[in-house]
C-alpha cells in the first residue's frame, strides 16, 4: 500500500498531460471513445485512493475502532500513512465528492431544459427552423432530439454547405455526443486533474462530427467551408450550451478537414489501455494490503482480549467464546484466515 495507492494519482496525471495532445492525432472516434474511458477509470482510481488514505485516519478513530474491533494501537504501528496526508486525503476526498454531487445536479438541469426546450420548439421532425436572423444552428439532446437552425445561418450558406451542416449536426445526435459530455463534465468534477481530458473530449467530438459530416457530403472541402463560415457567421451570437458546428477550436478543425483523415494507430491506444490497467492493478493491490493490515488489527486486539481473559479466569474454567473478536472456540484466528463459517471477500 505504501507505493500502490499513490500509482493512480501518478498515472491520472501522465493521461492530464499526455492524452489530449495525442487525441488530436487519433482518428476522433476511437480517442472519444479512449478520453472516455480514461476519464471513468482515473477518476475512479483517484476516488479510491484519496478513500484508502483516508480511511487510515479515520480507522484511527477510538469509536470507529471499537465498531470495527481492531486495536488502534497496532493499526496506528502497521499504518505507512502519514496523519497530514490521511487529513488532507479526507478533505481532498469531501471536496470532490460535494463538487461531483453539484455537477451532477447542473448536468441534469442542462438535460432537462434541453428535452424541455425540443418538446417547445415548432413542427415534429428533427429538423426545427427558427425565423431568427442570428446566425444559430445546434442539437438539442432528447428522445430523440433535434436540429435547431436559424433562418440567418441557413441565408449565409450555400446548398452544399447546408447539407453539411447539418449532417454535423445529425452526428452529435445520432452518436449520442452529449453522453461523452455528461462523462467528462463529471469526472472532471470529480478529479479536477482531469478538466485537460474534458476539453480534448469536446474538440474530438466536433472533430467526429466533421468527419461523419464528410463522408455524408463527400466532400472534407465542402465541410470545411461550412465550419468556417456557420463559425464566422456566429462570432458574438449568443447560443445555449449545446453541441454545435461552431464549438471547438475552428481553425484546427478547419486544417483536419483540409488535410486526408487520420490514420489509424494502434500504439497510443494500446499505451493508454496499459496505464488504465496499472492503475486498476495498483488501487486492487493496495486494497488488499489494507484489508490484510485490518485483518492484523483485529486479530491483535482478539489476542490482547484473549490474554486479559486468561489471566482474570485462571482459577476457573475457561468459558469458550467469551469476550469480543474470540473465534467460535475461543481463539483468535491467524491474519489473513478467517474463522470457520466467516468469508472474507
Amino acid at each position: 500500500m505504501l507505493i500502490s495507492v499513490y500509482i493512480p494519482f501518478l498515472v491520472t496525471v501522465a493521461l492530464a498531460v499526455l492524452a489530449p495532445p495525442v487525441a488530436h492525432r487519433l482518428p476522433p472516434r476511437p480517442a472519444a471513445l479512449a478520453l472516455a474511458c480514461a476519464a471513468l477509470v482515473t477518476a475512479a482510481g483517484w476516488a479510491g485512493s484519496l478513500a484508502l488514505l483516508a480511511f487510515t485516519g479515520v480507522a484511527q478513530i477510538p469509536e470507529i475502532a471499537e465498531e470495527g474491533r481492531w486495536s488502534v494501537s497496532a493499526l496506528r504501528s502497521q499504518d505507512p500513512v502519514y496523519a497530514v496526508v490521511a487529513a488532507v486525503s479526507t478533505l481532498v476526498l469531501a471536496v470532490c465528492v460535494v463538487s461531483l454531487g453539484v455537477a451532477a445536479v447542473r448536468q441534469g438541469r442542462h438535460l432537462f431544459r434541453a428535452r424541455r426546450e425540443c418538446a417547445e420548439l415548432p413542427g415534429h421532425t428533427e429538423l426545427a427552423v427558427l425565423d431568427d436572423d442570428v446566425p444559430l444552428a445546434f442539437a438539442l439532446p432528447g428522445a430523440p432530439g433535434r436540429i435547431v437552425v436559424s433562418r440567418g445561418m441557413l441565408r449565409r450558406l450555400s446548398g452544399t454547405e447546408r447539407e453539411a451542416l447539418l449532417a454535423h449536426e445529425r452526428a452529435h445526435l445520432r452518436r449520442r455526443h452529449h453522453v461523452f459530455q455528461s462523462v467528462w463534465r463529471l469526472t472532471a468534477a470529480l478529479n479536477p486533474l482531469l478538466r485537460p481530458v474534458a476539453v480534448a473530449g469536446n474538440f474530438v467530438l466536433e472533430r467526429w462530427a466533421d468527419e461523419e459530416a464528410a463522408e455524408r457530403v463527400g466532400d472534407r472541402t465542402v465541410v470545411a467551408r461550412a465550419v468556417g463560415r456557420a463559425a464566422l457567421a456566429s462570432a458574438g451570437a449568443s447560443r445555449p450550451a449545446a453541441l454545435a458546428a461552431t464549438g471547438g477550436v475552428v481553425p484546427q478543425r478547419v486544417r483536419a478537414l483540409l488535410a486526408p483523415p487520420p490514420a489509424r494507430r494502434s500504439l497510443p491506444l494500446l499505451a493508454g489501455a496499459l496505464l488504465l490497467a496499472v492503475c486498476c492493478a495498483s488501487l486492487a493491490n493496495a486494497v488488499s494490503d489494507s484489508d490484510r493490515m485490518l485483518d492484523s488489527a483485529q486479530w491483535a486486539l482478539c489476542r490482547a482480549h484473549a490474554d486479559t481473559t486468561t489471566a482474570a479466569t485462571a482459577a476457573a474454567p475457561a468459558v469458550h467464546g467469551d469476550g469480543p473478536g474470540h473465534g467460535p472456540d475461543g481463539r483468535c484466528p491467524a491474519p489473513g484466515r478467517p474463522e470457520h463459517g466467516e468469508h472474507h471477500f
